[in-house]
């Protein structure tokens, strides 16, 4: 191991991009914002999304309840241009950038790469910070250690610094850069003691099974492929094949999904733009 890594001082997102269940009304408005309007040039109008929710199935008053959750979020401000619109806040580019990197960039380390370690010493007076911290590093893919040792990939440290700063943990934690650890176990043994692999199996048989029940059209198959994968580039952290099963269900995940993400893209945006040309 070497030296514990300074923990830099950086700005909290602006958003949450962990809290809206897939599947959801706040969660489907979430994705078409996500995926459509920095290509649209950042601005929508209120009307064009409405259609855009109707073409998932959303009604216009529940389409229009979830914008405005997504307004209390500070996802979208309102701007009035030649019509009633949003825009995008530009303090969530961040947050989408990360977003991008993992939904479309899902990466697999091998047994060379780096890890990273989180130790933290919380008081009971600030238990929920505690608490937030352990969910937060869970939902980024990493591994209980111990209750206050966890275990991430090295190319997460900078998201476990922003986390470190969102819950206000920063006097509490110390990051160590390392290689794999050693203990009496083989790698796949502490994998399977640091990571709920077996929930993480039936998660992918689930987006797997998903994938047969996607509407015909493209925009909405896009749109409905997006949400209902998007919680698994977050939980699963992408082992080297050394610390999986032999037939983990990930790799089919991943090949399936970047295939019908390739097919449904383009045909999705064109739609979009069509509907917002008008």
């Amino acid at each position: 191991m070497t030296a514990p890594v300074a923990l830099a001082q950086d700005p909290a997102s602006v958003v949450d991009d962990i809290d809206a269940r897939p599947g959801s009304t706040a969660s489907l408005l979430r994705t078409v914002v996500g995926l459509f309007l920095r290509p649209l040039g950042g601005w929508i109008s209120a009307a064009d999304l409405v259609t855009l929710a109707g073409d998932l199935d959303i009604a216009p008053a529940l389409a229009r309840t979830g914008i405005a959750r997504l307004k209390q979020k500070d996802l979208l401000l309102p701007e009035r241009r030649d019509a009633v619109g949003y825009r995008l806040n530009p303090a969530a580019l961040a947050m989408l950038q990360r977003g991008d990197r993992r939904i479309f960039a899902m990466r697999q380390m091998t047994d060379a790469d780096t890890w990273c370690l989180v130790s933290f010493s919380i008081p009971e007076s600030e238990r929920a910070v505690r608490h937030q911290l352990r969910r937060r590093l869970q939902w980024i893919g990493a591994g209980a250690v111990s209750s206050a040792l966890w275990i991430c990939p090295g190319h997460l440290q900078d998201e476990v610094r922003q986390i470190i700063d969102q819950v206000g943990a920063r006097a509490w934690v110390t990051l160590f850069p390392a290689g794999m650890p050693l203990t009496d176990r083989t790698p796949a043994e502490s994998a399977a003691a640091w990571w709920d692999l077996d929930g993480l199996a039936d998660e992918h048989r689930r987006f797997q099974e998903s994938l047969t029940s996607l509407p015909a059209e493209p925009f909405a198959a896009y749109v409905q492929l997006i949400d209902r994968w998007r919680t698994l580039p977050y939980r699963d952290p992408g082992l080297p094949p050394s610390m999986l099963p032999a037939d983990w269900p990930g790799t089919r995940s991943f090949a399936e999904f970047e295939w019908l993400s390739g097919t449904l893209e383009a045909p999705a945006m064109a739609h979009v733009r069509r509907v917002t040309s008008r």
